[in-house]
């Protein structure tokens, strides 16, 4: 132990411990802006650009960057002398005089960190007037936008990409005051390795990084005498809503949303839980036929495009081991777009699907290419949870003061296990749940597989199934997805089902969802929610969900027909990234 005094106050802490986690610990707040310490995620930013957590050690001569010095014997620190405030506020008002002022306009105002940090020093004049960095916004992906101009090299989002995703779509990049954090040769982020997970959007500390919107096209569409505007909502978008109008984190508010999306005047609500179900049908008839044929497996769970697009860039030879259902989404704007528009007698060009979502990925997922059924596009607009609040907020719609109402049918009805589909392992759970009875003829009594539940990045079980123990693994973040690939590919590591999900903890930590200070703990609690939703469902197996029942009944036939091949697959998975930008369907980028 290292015996040190802060501001007066002795502490005895761990010998490495920085002065910035020694003050925490005797509850002295050092202000930080460039830091940031996800510990389940494995996440910790220590580059110490941005200097306002510097602090006065006695006998130095320089003031010391608190997150990234580490503590000696009989260390004595001072945080809050002239000096130091001096320097922290003169290190802010360096800041923002290369920051654009733009607040009332800015898509982070309110939840902006240098907003708060510059509010919180009282500083309300420009001291410091002189040359301004001008760079492009780049929205060329259609899910990302990036503005250098609002960037302070803090490096969250360089850390986050290269060290915890392992994806390297961001470097730093020029010298001196030109410097940014931008893909390699400041290139257009469509022609980077990007995937689109949004967890450098979760990080960064301005808007420098935000999803690119379609608040402004979603208005247009409902105001359209003309078009039917169907609007389905992700089960992680329910459990973290909430938050942005003040309710507990982790609270269900599934009446209350739909409740408000009907005020702002959707045609008909659908759950894409109820496209969840759909895709444990078709999914767990892949599982069982590759199972007992004993061939590409493991068989990878296809519902995150985020990971798609990682396993395309970094291991396309692995590729053919990714179920060919469409996600839950495409699913569910395809099934609107046939069964639902046969059933309604409406035009499926006279339709526009919206989907509400926790992730900007879902953003690029619908422009691809091959998400369209018979030529016409499954989902026209992504909306994310954030987008949705702002709506709800221009809409006058205040979830708290709102009284619940039900999904419209028949793709309002879902399982639980549906639900859980938007935390790490949910799918995989989904999954087992059905494949067990259809391989067994048995009916499941406990639907609970909680071996893989948890927020622990890789998650490896045994289950019987009949005679048979399947070999199983959930994997969230992108780092730890490399880890176990790179053990498959070289055949270290065999699996016969696998779940993965780009974001830690899955959906529920998506690039969409409300900002969160308490990030592992907020993730957490949305999980939860999920979880309970589901104990409290009277339905919790996807194939005994009556709707799904009735929907191959009338319309598909049985699971994995011609037709539910030709509506809910996709044949093929795209590798050339440039081409798949080149031919998205852009007029729904229209910005």
């Amino acid at each position: 132990m290292i015996n040190i005094s802060i501001d007066g106050k002795p502490v005895s802490v761990q010998e490495g411990t920085t002065i910035l986690d020694a003050a925490k610990q005797i509850h002295i707040d050092i202000p930080t802006l460039c830091y940031l310490k996800l510990e389940k995620m494995n996440y910790l930013n220590q580059v110490a650009s941005c200097r306002v957590c510097v602090v006065e050690v006695e006998g130095r001569r320089n003031l010391a960057p608190a997150c990234a010095t580490p503590v000696h014997e009989g260390m004595k620190i001072i945080t809050n002398s002239r000096r130091v405030l001096s320097s922290r506020r003169k290190n802010l008002e360096l800041i923002i005089s290369n920051h654009p002022f733009e607040c009332l306009l800015c898509a982070k105002s309110t939840d902006c960190e240098l907003q708060r940090m510059v509010w919180e020093f009282g500083i309300n004049t420009q001291r410091f007037d002189g040359e301004r960095s001008h760079h492009e916004i780049d929205k060329s992906s259609g899910a990302l936008k990036r503005d250098p101009n609002k960037c302070i090299m803090c490096r969250r989002c360089e850390t986050m990409c290269n060290e915890v995703q392992t994806v390297g779509a961001l470097t730093a990049f020029g010298r001196g005051f030109s410097t940014v954090v931008s893909p390699a040769e400041s290139m257009p982020v469509a022609n980077s390795n990007c995937v689109y997970c949004g967890q450098c959007i979760s990080v960064c500390p301005t808007a420098a990084l935000t999803g690119v919107g379609y608040i402004h096209e979603t208005w247009r569409a409902l105001f359209d005498p003309k078009k039917t505007v169907v609007v389905q909502v992700a089960p992680a978008v329910r459990v973290a809503i909430g938050e942005e109008f003040g309710l507990p984190v982790g609270q269900d508010v599934t009446g209350r949303l739909v409740a408000g999306l009907r005020h702002l005047g959707f045609n008909a609500i659908f759950d894409t839980t109820f496209g969840a179900d759909l895709t444990i049908i078709e999914e767990g008839k892949e599982i069982i036929e590759r199972l007992e044929s004993n061939q590409k497996l493991p068989i990878l769970t296809s519902c995150c495009p985020g990971w798609i697009n990682f396993l395309n860039y970094h291991f396309p030879n692995l590729n053919y081991m990714v179920s060919s259902c469409k996600s839950p989404q495409q699913m569910t704007g395809a099934i609107t777009k046939t069964y639902y528009a046969e059933k309604m007698g409406i035009n499926p060009e006279d339709i526009i699907v919206v989907s509400v979502m926790p992730c900007i990925a879902k953003k690029y997922e619908a422009a691809l290419p091959g998400e369209e059924t018979y030529g016409i596009r499954d989902v026209d607009y992504v909306i994310t949870t954030r987008e949705l609040a702002k709506m709800f907020k221009e809409g006058s719609v205040d979830l708290r003061h709102i009284q619940d109402e039900d999904f419209d049918n028949p793709l309002g009805k879902s399982s639980g296990a549906g639900v859980i589909f938007g935390g790490s392992g949910g799918v995989l759970e989904a999954a087992l749940r059905t494949v067990y009875e259809k391989m067994t003829g048995n009916e499941l009594k406990d639907v609970n597989f909680t071996a893989i539940r948890g927020m622990n990045g890789i998650r490896e079980a045994e289950i019987k199934i009949g005679e048979r123990e399947i070999k199983v693994a959930v994997i969230s973040g992108l780092g730890n997805t490399r880890k176990v690939l790179e053990k498959i590919e070289s055949g270290e590591a065999y699996y016969d089902i696998i779940e993965i999900m780009a974001c830690p903890g899955g959906c529920v930590n998506g690039g969409g969802q409300p900002y969160a200070e308490e990030r592992e703990e907020i993730i957490k609690m949305r999980i939860q929610g999920l979880y309970e939703i589901d104990r409290t469902k009277q339905v919790r197996k996807s194939h005994n969900n009556p709707a799904i029942q009735e929907l191959y009944q009338s319309f598909l036939g049985e699971a994995g027909s011609q037709k539910a091949h030709e509506i809910l697959h996709i044949h093929g998975l795209m590798v050339d990234k440039k081409k798949v930008v080149e031919e998205a369907d852009f007029k729904i980028f229209n910005v």
